[in-house]
């Protein structure tokens, strides 16, 4: 088995929900038993680890712990991020996220793939990275926002595409 890249990272969660905190500590831990795993559960202990630290990743909610105030701290630091979320998966938020910085945005019914997410944040330029996640979960939204949730903000996702074109070389 290939080791993951996520190994002997340090990796920030921060979400209101202990539960969500605990699925993801155990999907990171299996995947990444060398990594290490910080949680917050509150905005200020969220800011206070990512003055303190430097981290290599760092997963947020967006609701409960002012996941978009975090987002800027997180990116004003060079932070990869990850969005994380279930009652504010919307088209507006995915589009925020990617505005603000966020290098992947994962609704929360997909925890169980947290590992492979990570991995191709850590791997990929922040463009492609945004590509191939909405390659993976174009299906996912289209079920969930109806197969045209991009409409109301066509001049966005038209431009979205065009920067996310891979280059030829």
């Amino acid at each position: 088995m290939t080791e993951s890249i996520l190994n002997r990272k340090l990796i920030l969660a921060v979400d209101d929900e202990p539960d969500v905190l605990t699925v993801l500590e155990e999907e990171i831990k299996e995947a990444c038993p060398d990594g290490r795993f910080d949680k917050a559960i509150t905005y200020e202990e969220a800011v206070a680890r990512m003055i303190s630290l430097t981290y290599d990743v760092v997963i947020l909610d967006i609701m409960g712990v002012r996941g978009f105030d975090l987002l800027e701290l997180a990116v004003s630091r060079n932070f990869p991020v990850v969005m994380l979320t279930a009652h504010a998966l919307t088209p507006d938020a995915l589009k925020r996220s990617f505005e603000t910085g966020a290098r992947a945005y994962l609704p929360k019914e997909k925890l169980g793939e947290i590992v492979p997410f990570l991995e191709d944040v850590l791997k990929y330029e922040y463009l492609p990275g945004w590509k191939r996640l909405l390659e993976k979960l174009e299906g996912f939204f289209n079920e969930r926002w109806g197969q045209y949730w991009k409409k109301p903000d066509e001049k966005f996702w038209k431009e979205f595409d065009e920067k996310t074109i891979p280059i030829k070389k």
